[in-house]
């Protein structure tokens, strides 16, 4: 078995392994209770001033999670980016750029690769054209967004919410359809911190909402997108002339995007799901010219460097409507409370 095979099977017995409590789960609960007490005495820090909390002269809104892996984070960056640009505002977004090979700080460009600022800012900068900056501390990355760019309104923060070095005025948490799985921390559960704790506003991304909150559709765009930007309709990859589909992802949840291919009426003559964000090196250099390879947006701003010819289908987050309505009560009013005091202060960093 190969490093990758290994690596996703592992992958595939904890994911299910947090969603029950069973025998793994319970031999790794004593390593979570460890797990808990160090997060809650690194946050308790916070809390005392012990350790400091950055802010900046501007909203920052966190879109997060409390439950490790993908629970759909960057397409509601996304959603959210693009409806502020459509009420006019200047978003500006940051992201510590997981799987890149620098860390330093830096501007997401659109000729950026994944290796230099990560696969999704690469993506966020693509679809929305916003001002992106990459740091290993967040705080950095908002600073120096600030400085190369004074004139945003607001900056989201991809992921995050337990990263308190960061001071937040908006939190968002995200979840899917595992909910809060076993509801053990990690490494027993997929819980990086306790549930329930307090956010501003709960979102949920899948099909069976497990609790309260708002819900979001997730909606397979109609159209691929080859490298130039050209668009290929889906009804055009059903016709049986061409070549077979071999769709690939190497995201936190492979098969749900395969099924939802399936669903739109494409018939596929293979999957490949590796571990997310993988760089795809390895698995582009075989020989894949029999295939006419589909793949996610994510995986698209890595494959296209390596094979051209690959075809990305977007997934589109839609939140519903009175979450949109609270999102934008709650950073209407702390615009005009940062309105306010940036009259007296000005724009700047400070510490708490």
């Amino acid at each position: 078995m190969s490093q990758v095979a290994r690596q996703s099977a592992l992958q595939r017995a904890l994911t299910s392994a947090w969603m029950h409590r069973g025998w793994l789960a319970w031999l790794l609960w004593p390593l979570s209770l460890l797990y808990g007490v160090l997060a809650s005495l690194r946050h308790g820090l916070f809390i005392l001033r012990l350790l400091k909390t950055g802010r900046v002269a501007v909203p920052v809104i966190v879109v997060g999670n409390v439950v490790t892996g993908g629970s759909g984070k960057t397409p509601v960056v996304m959603a959210l980016v693009q409806h502020l640009q459509g009420r006019g505002l200047k978003v500006g977004v940051i992201s510590r750029g997981y799987g890149r090979s620098q860390r330093d700080c830096r501007e997401a460009l659109p000729q950026s690769s994944a290796a230099d600022v990560g696969d999704e800012p690469a993506l966020i900068k693509r679809n929305t054209g916003a001002n992106v900056f990459v740091a290993s501390a967040r705080l950095d990355a908002a600073t120096a967004l600030l400085q190369r760019h004074p004139d945003t309104d607001v900056i989201i923060c991809d992921d995050g919410l337990q990263h308190w070095s960061l001071g937040r005025d908006l939190e968002i948490c995200v979840f899917d359809d595992r909910g809060v799985g076993n509801g053990f921390l990690l490494p027993a559960g997929p819980l990086r911190e306790r549930w329930p704790r307090t956010v501003d506003l709960v979102l949920h991304t899948g099909n069976h909402p497990t609790f309260a909150g708002f819900r979001a559709q997730r909606i397979l765009a109609e159209q691929a997108s080859r490298a130039d930007g050209s668009a290929v309709a889906l009804t055009d990859l059903m016709t049986p002339n061409g070549k077979p589909l071999l769709a690939l992802a190497a995201i936190a949840k492979p098969e749900e995007f395969f099924t939802m291919l399936r669903a739109a009426g494409l018939r596929l003559a293979r999957t490949e799901a590796l571990p997310d964000h993988d760089d795809l090196i390895n698995w582009a250099k075989r020989d894949h010219t029999a295939y006419q390879v589909v793949c996610t947006e994510k995986d698209a701003v890595k494959l296209w460097r390596l094979l051209p010819d690959a075809l990305a289908i977007a997934l589109r987050c839609v939140p519903e409507p009175d979450f949109i309505t609270h999102f934008d009560r709650l950073l209407s009013e702390l615009l005009q409370k940062r309105s306010k005091a940036a009259l007296s202060s000005g724009h700047g960093h400070t510490t708490s």
